[in-house]
C-alpha cells in the first residue's frame, strides 16, 4: 500500500519528457547558482562594513544598485530569450555573474565594488527570464507549478550554500576569497550547452516572422493585457521589495552585536541559523509547486503572503537566539515559497512569441521599485531599529495581496 502511494506522488514525474526534465536540471542549477552569487554580499556586508568602512545605508545602495542592474538585465535578456533562444540567454546570464561575483574579491574600494555589482546584477537578472520560460515551455498545464516550484526552490539550496561557503571562508580566508569562490557557476554553462535543446514550442514560434522585441513590450501593455501586467509587475514589486529588504539584512541583523541593534551572534552561528532559514524557504517553494497545482495559483498566493506578513511583524523584535531559530524556517517558509507560483502564473498569462519578453518585464520592472528595499530597510534600521524596519517589508507582503483583484486564476491554462 505505502509504495502505490508514493509510486502516486511520483507519477508527474515519470509523465514528463526527456526534454523537460533537462531543461529543469539546468534552469535549477541556473537559478541556484545565481542565488549562491548574488547572496554572498548579504552574507558579508557585516566584514564590508568593517573593512570598507562603510555605512548601512550605503550598504544598502550597493544591495539598491545590483537589483537595479538585475532589472535591465532581465529586460534585455527576456528579449533575447525570445529572440535567439531560452537556452543561450541562461548560458551567458550566467557567465556574467559568475564573472563579476568574482571580480568583487579584487575591489579596493566602493566604486569598484559599485561597478562590480552592478555588471553581476545585470547577468543575475537574465537568468530567471531565460530559466522560467525554458521549463514552462517544457511542461504539462497539469504539471507546470510542480516543476517550477522545484526550480525555484533552488534559490534555497543556493542561498544555503552561500551561507555554508561564508561560514567556512570568511573566519578563514576573508571576505575575498568568499567571492572568489562565486566563479563556479562559469563552468556549469558547459553542460548546459551541451545537453539542453530549445522547447518545441519555442522553435515553433521562432520559425515565424520576428517583429522586434520592441513590439513584444508593446503587446503586454495592449488593452486586453494591460491590466493584468500591470497587475502582475505591482504585486511583484512589492514583493520583491519585502523579500529583499527583510533577506539582504537578515544576515547582519544577526551578526551585529546588541550595540548596534543586531542579535550579537558569532559567525559560525549566523550562518547555521541562516542555512536552517534555506531548509524551510525550500519547502516552501516545492510546496507552493503541488499546492497551486491542486488548488489554484491566486487562493495559495494570497494565503502565503498574508501569513509570510504576520510572522515578518515579528522577526525584529525578537533577539533570543532559539526564538529565531524556531520562527526563521517558517518566515522562511511563506515569505519566499510565493515565488514558485509567479512563473507559472506569468507562463500562463503571456502567449510562447512574447512570453519571455512579459516576464522579464513583469518581473524586472517590479524589481526596479524593489530596488530601493536594501537602502530603505537599512536608514530604518539605522535610525529606528530593525523591528521597525523589517515591519516596511511586512506592509509590502500585504499590498501585494490587493493586487490579485485584478489577476485571473491560471490554473489549467495550455501552453502552445
Amino acid at each position: 500500500m505505502a509504495e502505490a502511494v508514493l509510486e502516486d506522488r511520483f507519477a508527474w514525474w515519470r509523465e514528463s519528457t526527456t526534454a523537460g526534465r533537462k531543461a529543469l536540471a539546468a534552469a535549477s542549477c541556473g537559478w541556484m547558482l545565481d542565488s549562491f552569487d548574488v547572496m554572498l554580499y548579504a552574507l558579508v556586508v557585516a566584514s564590508l562594513v568593517v573593512d570598507l568602512g562603510l555605512s548601512k545605508q550605503t550598504a544598502g545602495v550597493l544591495g539598491s544598485i545590483t537589483l537595479l542592474s538585475a532589472a535591465v538585465g532581465g529586460l534585455f535578456f527576456g528579449a533575447i530569450a525570445d529572440r535567439y533562444g531560452r537556452t543561450r540567454a541562461l548560458i551567458w546570464s550566467m557567465l556574467i555573474y559568475a564573472v563579476f561575483t568574482a571580480a568583487c574579491g579584487f575591489a579596493q574600494n566602493l566604486v569598484e565594488l559599485a561597478v562590480f555589482r552592478i555588471l553581476l546584477g545585470f547577468g543575475m537578472g537574465g537568468e530567471w527570464a531565460s530559466g522560467a520560460a525554458l521549463v514552462a515551455e517544457t511542461w504539462s498545464d497539469r504539471h507546470r507549478g510542480k516543476a517550477l516550484g522545484i526550480m525555484q526552490s533552488s534559490w534555497a539550496i543556493g542561498y544555503a550554500l552561500a551561507a555554508l561557503v561564508a561560514g567556512i571562508v570568511l573566519p578563514w580566508k576573508g571576505w575575498r576569497a568568499v567571492f572568489f569562490v562565486g566563479i563556479i557557476p562559469a563552468f556549469f554553462t558547459l553542460a548546459i550547452r551541451r545537453g539542453v535543446e530549445e522547447p518545441e514550442v519555442w522553435k515553433r514560434a521562432a520559425a515565424l516572422p520576428f517583429t522586434g522585441a520592441k513590439n513584444g513590450f508593446r503587446r503586454i501593455l495592449q488593452r486586453d493585457l494591460r491590466a493584468k501586467t500591470i497587475a502582475v509587475t505591482c504585486m511583484n514589486a512589492c514583493t520583491l521589495f519585502a523579500w529583499w529588504g527583510f533577506n539582504i539584512w537578515v544576515p547582519a541583523y544577526l551578526s551585529l552585536p546588541r550595540s548596534r541593534g543586531g542579535v550579537g551572534l558569532s559567525v559560525h552561528a549566523m550562518s547555521a541559523t541562516v542555512i536552517l532559514m534555506q531548509v524551510g524557504m525550500w519547502f516552501g517553494y516545492v510546496s507552493f509547486g503541488f499546492l497551486s497545482d491542486r488548488f489554484g495559483r491566486k487562493r495559495c498566493y494570497i494565503a502565503y503572503l498574508v501569513l509570510a506578513a504576520l510572522l515578518i511583524f515579528g522577526y525584529g523584535r525578537i533577539h533570543t537566539p532559539w526564538a529565531l531559530v524556531v520562527l526563521g524556517p517558517l518566515l522562511a517558509f511563506f515569505g519566499t515559497g510565493y515565488f514558485s507560483g509567479f512563473a507559472t502564473v506569468t507562463a500562463e498569462l503571456y502567449e510562447t512569441r512574447i512570453r519571455a519578453t512579459a516576464q522579464g518585464f513583469t518581473y524586472n520592472v517590479g524589481r526596479v521599485a524593489s530596488a530601493a528595499a536594501p537602502f530603505t530597510v537599512g536608514s530604518m534600521a539605522q535610525k529606528h531599529g530593525f523591528g521597525v524596519a523589517f515591519a516596511a517589508s511586512g506592509v509590502a507582503f500585504l499590498l501585494a495581496t490587493l493586487c490579485w483583484v485584478w489577476i485571473p486564476e491560471t490554473k489549467g491554462t495550455t501552453i502552445s
